[in-house]
């Protein structure tokens, strides 16, 4: 029987709960989970199983699992068990970008996991540092924030975008503060790991976040001229050759509606990726939602409890196209 430490009861760690009580063929169990209030009840799990004593968490586990979010204690509490030698499974895009160095050392040993981070179930991890190191890289585009995504699709029904951003807080897509979300900076954090793994790993979390931009720009006028001229407006993260150097950007761009990620729904994350010898390559599936969080982050446990390394990271920069390739229309 595996222990799991579980940081975050939230959405996505009770969801996870009872994807671990519906596989009893697993041997999983879940003794310990770092919550602000232990009173507040938690599907898929008993009070027995809450702690607001985050050492409680990591002293009653072989794995631990982060689902807190923050570049804060949750990734100190992960550097801790990394140190001390045990699995990390995370899903944590802000932590993971942010102080990417600090958790190199662990990737490099095959000890951390965060298929979750990018594209919840949705495999993008697993492809981008295996399935497509077999091809040179020339381009990849991708949707990677369903806030937005949901957002978006509202303005192209005509509704405005104060109004379409309270329904997506309504709804529980956006936070309180929604900035992370619709300034692309949520978007950001999942390219810059996209980035690093599978074009340069010396692509920096600034360089990134520098070239991001977001969507409160945007209006159904807008949107419906994008409409008029047979396309959609999308937030899209980018990597692409400029100048013989990689360049990484989020920002809304024009997607002619033949483009294959053009008609993505509101609730859905896609990439796109183009290699020298595999070609295009078109992945999509669920953006967001505890249930499919969840799924990747149970595949990574999965992955850990039969010694199966974690994603490695890439050992230096992939040769970029001397020849700049035809850019998506900036909106």
């Amino acid at each position: 029987m595996k222990r799991i430490g579980l940081l975050g009861a939230g959405t996505v760690g009770s969801s996870l709960a009872q994807l671990i009580t519906a596989r009893p063929d697993l041997d999983l169990v879940i003794t310990k989970a770092l919550v602000k209030d232990i009173s507040k009840k938690r599907a898929g799990l008993d009070k027995s199983q809450l702690t607001t004593n985050p050492q409680e968490v990591l002293d009653n586990s072989d794995i631990l699992v982060e689902v807190m979010g923050g570049t804060g204690l949750a990734a100190e509490l992960m550097l801790q068990s990394l140190q001390n030698g045990k699995a990390v499974v995370s899903a944590n895009k802000a932590a993971l970008a942010e102080r990417w160095n600090e958790f190199l050392p662990f990737m490099q040993a095959g000890n951390l996991y965060f298929e979750a981070a990018v594209m919840v179930g949705t495999p993008a991890i697993d492809i981008a540092s295996h399935s497509l190191r077999g091809s040179n890289p020339i381009e990849l585009h991708a949707i990677l924030n369903g806030t937005c995504n949901y957002i978006l699709n509202q303005l192209e029904n005509g509704v405005d975008y104060q109004t379409a951003l309270d329904k997506a807080q309504e709804l529980g897509y956006a936070e309180a503060d929604p900035s992370l979300d619709v300034g692309g900076y949520d978007a950001a954090h999942k390219l810059n790991i996209l980035a690093r793994l599978l074009f340069d790993p010396n692509i920096s979390w600034s360089s990134v976040s520098n070239n991001t931009s977001g969507i409160s720009h945007l209006s159904p006028k807008i949107m419906a001229n994008a409409i008029a001229n047979n396309g959609r407006i999308r937030l899209i993260a980018s990597v692409f050759p400029e100048d013989g150097a990689w360049k990484a950007a989020v920002r809304t761009v024009f997607l002619a509606n033949e483009h294959p990620m053009a008609s993505t729904a509101s609730n859905r994350n896609a990439l796109y990726f183009r290699g020298d010898a595999c070609g295009e390559i078109i992945v999509t599936g669920a953006g967001a939602g505890g249930a499919a969080t969840a799924s990747g982050v149970l595949a990574d446990i999965i992955q850990a409890m039969n010694n199966i390394a974690g994603p490695s990271p890439l050992a230096k920069a992939m040769i970029a196209p001397k020849q700049n390739i035809k850019l998506l229309e900036v909106v």
